[in-house]
């Protein structure tokens, strides 16, 4: 309806079982982008703020997603309990690990919480590179511009490779692979060479 080209490619790497999808996040768009060309099986994660956005919680809700705590330390313990038991009991989850997204390019450090589901429910995890959004609603800017999207969906990480041995090792793997494919710099790197850029970022 908005006459946005959309190019997906990658669909046959995912799995038919339950998985984990974790993908780069540059913009509003990414959940909706992923919500409309990702099978109906997944829920995604968003974070608990969107529960106090009426509207927009009762679309997320019905539409399978799953609402985490970032602050608050009982919240989020609580809701990680909540991902394991969903992975264990054979869902497919979608998330966007980096949890927030900057208005420069790149792709910063992931959170363990989505790969440390996988590890617990034994889940591949997918990871999904994402690209265009940006241009079309970046950080700060109210109304889109038109912009061609691109969805890639990479080989998932399968239990039995050696990055599953944690959660930790698991996150950096996946990153990487999302990195490889992006046309975007690591910000983990220019946070190092720059640490009073990291503090002004966040």
């Amino acid at each position: 309806m908005a006459a946005v080209r959309v190019t997906v490619r990658g669909m046959d790497n995912l799995p038919n079982d339950s998985c984990v999808v974790v993908a780069n996040h540059a913009s509003y768009i990414d959940g909706i982008l992923l919500n409309g060309y990702l099978p109906a099986r997944f829920g995604f994660v968003i974070k608990g703020e969107m529960r106090n956005i009426p509207v927009v919680h009762f679309l997320l809700r019905r539409s399978g997603s799953k609402f985490v705590e970032r602050k608050e330390t009982t919240g989020r313990s609580r809701d990680a309990r909540q991902l394991v038991k969903a992975a264990r009991g054979g869902e497919s989850l979608g998330f966007f690990p980096e949890g927030t997204f900057l208005i420069q390019p790149g792709v910063g450090r992931f959170h363990q919480g989505a790969f440390l589901a996988a590890v617990k429910g034994d889940m591949p995890v997918v990871p999904v590179a994402i690209s265009g959004t940006r241009a079309m609603l970046p950080s700060g800017r109210l109304l889109p511009r038109q912009a061609d999207l691109f969805v890639d969906i990479l080989p998932a990480i399968a239990p039995g490779d050696a990055a599953f041995a944690s959660s930790k090792g698991l996150a950096e793997e996946a990153r990487q692979r999302i990195l490889a494919a992006l046309d975007e710099p690591d910000l983990l790197d220019f946070d190092s060479e720059n640490p009073e850029l990291k503090e002004d970022s966040t």
